[in-house]
């Protein structure tokens, strides 16, 4: 029977518990709220309806007398069935709201916008410093603009903004790699520096290199006997006598430039001495790229002697200086740079064909 259904809740009389939930008496239900709920709204409803709907008479169980259903029993149960769906309805929404927000609903949050100068400042900081974190960039931009001109971003708004322009950092890395260096006036700073070749007896022969950075200009190439202070300050005094005295000269960190003697001399002098840091060539590079150039066809050119490891190298400088056209001078070769020479107007006397080192190099020379 359907009042079997109220029994694994106490085995209470359903009777009883009607009227002691009409009297106001909770003490009739389960402790659970979901049982009460479901005990109040869906058992002895559903289970006295269907019976009414039947016999309009409620047969006990147990031994008692049969139980009539009143109007003011009927009214008070669909009341107290309207209150609990109201406040389950109360509970459900604020569940919800504590929880997640409300679907459908999405608050108006609005803020103004960044200038396009800050997205551009990420975008430049971060193509700078590619290992950079969006928390890293965020504090540079913030120490360097907060204060000055009263803008600050959030790590969140950095990470949205390298997220969206990953393209355009990508592009200005490249233009940063590629980018052609300041010109620079002639005899301002010369680069110094040694490499070396080994000749068909297997011998190592220093080779120095000086080279004016403005003009590009190689002032001096030549094989050395030793690296002694002495041998290199002896080069170095012979171009200052061709081509006038620099500002300052730039070297690495060997032993050789960082002498005393080496040092002494050039303060004497009035030469600045300008050393690039410990295990960076590149802070050099003027002179590194020189060797790369020279590198890449001496090491297909084999040397017999001393001798002849000199006669190779003062043609390469001859092909260096007047015959090779340079990227970084817009196509010109450091001799017209050095005169102010435009080969792009300027009449030519003659044109030379000039081949050295069994066609490793290879150009036109035009005299003016």
């Amino acid at each position: 029977m359907p009042l079997q259904r109220l029994e694994p809740y106490g085995s209470k009389d359903p009777c009883t518990v009607l009227r002691g939930l009409c009297a106001g008496n909770r003490a009739w239900l389960p402790d659970q709220p979901a049982a009460r709920e479901w005990l109040l709204c869906g058992t002895l409803f559903k289970t006295r309806l269907a019976c009414l709907y039947d016999s309009f008479i409620v047969t006990r169980t147990c031994q008692a007398a049969p139980f009539f259903w009143s109007g003011a029993d009927m009214v008070w149960l669909l009341l107290w069935w309207i209150v609990v769906r109201i406040r389950a309805w109360f509970s459900h929404v604020s569940r919800h709201k504590r929880g997640k927000r409300i679907r459908g609903f999405t608050p108006a949050i609005r803020t103004q916008a960044k200038p396009a100068w800050v997205i551009q400042e990420i975008v430049r900081l971060k193509a700078l410093m590619p290992n950079a974190g969006c928390r890293t960039l965020a504090n540079i931009f913030n120490r360097r603009y907060a204060a000055r001109r009263k803008m600050s971003v959030g790590k969140s708004f950095v990470a949205d903004m390298l997220r969206q322009h990953r393209y355009e950092i990508e592009v200005m890395r490249r233009k940063i790699k590629h980018r052609v260096p300041q010109a620079m006036p002639r005899n301002l700073v010369w680069a110094m520096d040694l490499t070396g070749k080994g000749d068909a007896a297997g011998n190592m022969h220093m080779i120095f290199g000086l080279i004016d950075h403005g003009s590009r200009a190689l002032l001096c190439l030549a094989a050395l006997p030793d690296k002694c202070s002495w041998t290199l300050l002896g080069y170095l005094f012979l171009s200052i006598g061709k081509y006038g005295k620099p500002r300052a000269v730039r070297t690495d960190n060997e032993a050789c430039f960082t002498s005393r003697v080496f040092r002494f001399v050039l303060m004497l002098a009035g030469i600045r001495h300008q050393r690039s840091e410990l295990h960076c060539p590149w802070q050099n590079g003027r002179i590194e790229r020189l060797f790369g150039t020279l590198k890449q066809k001496l090491d297909l050119w084999e040397v017999a002697s001393f001798e002849a490891l000199n006669g190779a190298l003062a043609e390469f400088r001859f092909f260096y200086n007047f015959v090779r056209p340079h990227q970084n001078l817009n196509g010109r070769t450091p001799a017209e740079t050095c005169a102010g020479v435009n080969p792009f107007s300027a009449k030519i006397k003659g044109e030379y064909w000039f081949e050295a080192w069994d066609g490793l190099l290879q150009g036109y020379y035009l005299r003016r």
